[in-house]
């Protein structure tokens, strides 16, 4: 609470930015797990980082912001298959 009236509030005055419940620190957590989530960081990683006792708390909380995972796991299957099989026997 002490930064956020000693150096976030007064930040957002300088700049013009207006208060509102978009623009607090916790909107910047938000920004801050969803820029993780985004470059593929686990749940369970973003978990320890945000100081969630469960990941699945995490999950329900952050689910909505993975939009790019379908396209994550398509990418993967084709790397996998790229270079066509690497020997007769199977995996």
């Amino acid at each position: 609470m002490i930064f956020t009236c000693a150096v976030w509030r007064p930040a957002l005055d300088k700049v013009g930015v207006p208060r509102g419940r978009e623009n607090r620190m916790h909107a910047l957590r938000h920004f801050y797990a969803s820029v993780l989530l985004d470059a593929g960081e686990s749940i369970k990683n973003l978990s320890e980082y945000l100081g969630h006792h469960d990941p699945g708390f995490t999950l329900r909380t952050y689910t909505h912001l993975m939009p790019s995972s379908e396209r994550r796991m398509r990418e993967a299957v084709n790397r996998a298959f790229e270079d066509g099989p690497k020997s007769d026997a199977a995996p």
